[in-house]
Order: C-alpha cells, then structure tokens, then sequence
C-alpha cells in the first residue's frame, strides 16, 4: 500500500514537471514547423524577390524571351484610309510609321520582327522614303503599287522586296468584302514564299541603336499626359488620340473617334510608346505626293508611362532614333507608334496633350 501510493505522488510529480516545461517552451521559445513558409529565413525572402530576366531581348520592342530573335524584320505598306480601316496584323506590328502620303492623308508602315501574323493588310503601294525607311532598317519590303520614283528604286534593287503589282492573285490575295484599292492582303506564310522566291536572306543582321528600361527601372517622372492629339489636316478621319490606361501602363489608340483596333482579333492597339518626329515636307507633283527630310535630325516628343518628354530624333546608321541628351532616348519593353509631323505648322502645333 505504502509503495502505491509511493508510485502515485511520483507520477504527479513527473506530470506537473512536463506541464511547466511545456509553458515554458511555449512562453519563451516558439517551435517553427521548419517544413512551412510561416518564417522563411533571409535566404528564402531573397528567392521570393528575385526577377528573373529573360536572355534574349527583341531589337525593336526590348521585350525579352528565352529564344534568340533571329528573324529578318519586314516591312509593309499599309493602307489607313478610312474604307480600310480595321486593318489586319496591326497587333502584332513591333513598330508602326505614320506619314503622309498625298496632303493629309496618311499611310502606316507596320514593322514586324519578333512575330509575323496571319494576315496582313491593306496593303498599299510604296514610296521612295517608304524604302529608304526599309533599307535604313535592312528590312524585307512588301508593297502594293508605287509611284515613279519608288517604282524606279524597286525594279533596280534598292532593297529587297515583293510588290503585289507582280504577285497580284499569287502571293497577295484580294478581300471580297472590300473594293481596290482598299482589299490587298498578304499572309505572313505569303511573305516568307517572297522571300525564298526573290531569294532574299531571312536572318537579321542589323541591330538598331535603340535603347530600352529594364525590368526594375522606374520612368523618372516629367510632364503628366494621359491624352495625346495629333491632326493630320481638317479631316477628323486623320485626328487620332491616344489615351493612357494607369491599370495596363498602355497607350490606347482612336481614329476619328473609333478605337483602333486589329480586324482579325478584335484586339484593341496597345502602345508602351508614342513618338512624334518632326521634318520637311515638301509635295513634290501635281498629285500632292510628298518627299520627307529623314536624315537632317529635329525636334520630337516621346510619350511613355503618362509621360511626356521633348526629345531630338536623328539618322543613325540608316535608324531614325529617339535621342535624350545626345544619347538614345530608354524606350518602355513594348510596342510604339512613330507620327512624322511637318516642320510647317510644326510639332508644337500638330501635337496636344493634356495631363
């Protein structure tokens, strides 16, 4: 009886010992279960935050990707009058142009490098600084017509290129839902079989002097433009807008009141830059046709990020780039549209923004 009751005051002895023992541990040094994230240690933070930057950086966009950017760029003519609005491929355009080509009206040339879609178009005829804007980026050219002088330059091999006027029904094909000239379309497949046809080299060789914001880099802060307005004349079918969205840190685009927008996605143009190039104009024919000063440099605006920025352009090495203070002006990772303005009435008067 004594050694039981022995046995039992030694156990509650034993018990109360590990209660204190838990409390303490408990109280003064909490347990972490190591196989959760509860409270990673500095070296786990440290992974958490990391960027990853891709390899391989798009020569015109500076987007990056695990593959190599290999392709030769292509440029393409294309129509933006009113009856061929939307256009097809705009979407997918690294860079698009916007000149006059007779008066006030303009046409648009869509740079494509690191994709090519499925359809492209209209397409229209050509100019001669059409092409000397493709050679200067040692482009492949795809047109549809063209005037004297950029016929002469065509046919005696200025640039690599294929014309519809030779392909018409071959590798351009015509859209039944639309009249000529407004109809020419073109498959990016089609492009790549002119290729091989006139035996043009498909791989890139030059890379462009332009300059673009890593993924860490903050746009330092200038003038607030979240609206940008740009006229081509009096016809409100050339007044496009451009509209900064804070939640994509994108540019919107609308012509004469109608978004712009890509025919065969639906997709609305989003632009991470909107560049205006001042320089001479001056028509050259009786048909109003013009001729751009592309190598004498001038004024410009760079809109980015809500931003705006005054900026110089120049030639270089056959490039027309954005410059800031003498040096290549950063562009954001992403698509742009470059406006030529006229010298007469001038940047200042053609371009509007407002915060």
């Amino acid at each position: 009886m004594k050694n039981l009751l022995f046995m039992m005051v030694l156990l509650l002895m034993i018990t109360g010992c590990s209660k204190d023992k838990e409390e303490t541990v408990d109280a003064e040094d909490p347990i972490v279960d190591e196989t959760t994230d509860e409270n990673p240690s500095e070296d786990d933070e440290d992974e958490v935050d990391e960027v990853v930057t891709l390899p391989y950086a798009a020569p015109f966009t500076g987007e990056r990707s695990e593959e190599e950017f290999t392709k030769r760029p292509v440029l393409v003519t294309i129509n933006n009058h009113p009856k061929a609005r939307p256009q097809s491929g705009l979407a997918s355009a690294d860079i698009v142009y916007e000149m006059v080509a007779e008066g006030s009206v303009t046409r648009l040339l869509a740079l494509y490098q690191s994709e090519l879609p499925d359809r492209i178009g209209p397409v229209r005829s050509a100019r001669d600084y059409f092409i000397e804007i493709a050679s200067g980026l040692d482009a492949f050219y795809v047109a549809h017509g063209y005037s004297p002088e950029a016929r002469l330059m065509l046919t005696t091999g200025y640039v690599d290129n294929i014309n519809g006027m030779q392909y018409d029904g071959t590798l351009f094909f015509r859209s039944r839902d639309r009249v000529a000239p407004h109809n020419s379309y073109i498959s990016g497949e089609h492009v790549i079989a002119g290729m091989d046809k006139v035996e043009a080299r498909q791989e890139i060789e030059k890379v462009p002097s332009l300059a673009f914001y890593d993924l860490e880099e903050e746009v330092p802060l200038s003038a607030l433009a979240s609206t940008i307005d740009v006229r081509y004349g009096g016809s409100e079918d050339f007044h496009h807008v451009y509209s900064y969205d804070t939640l994509t840190q994108q540019y919107s685009r609308s012509s004469g009141g109608v978004v712009t927008i890509d025919r065969e996605t639906d997709e609305e143009i989003r632009l991470a830059n909107v560049m205006f190039f001042e320089m001479a104009h001056q028509t050259i024919d009786a048909a109003g046709r013009q001729q751009l000063d592309l190598t004498s440099g001038g004024k410009g605006y760079l809109f980015q990020a809500g931003m705006m920025k005054e900026i110089e352009w120049q030639q270089i090495d056959g490039v027309l780039v954005p410059l800031e203070n003498g040096e290549p002006a950063k562009l954001v990772p992403g698509k742009s549209w470059i406006h030529f303005v006229k010298t007469n009435p001038g940047i200042d008067q053609m371009v509007t923004f407002t915060p």
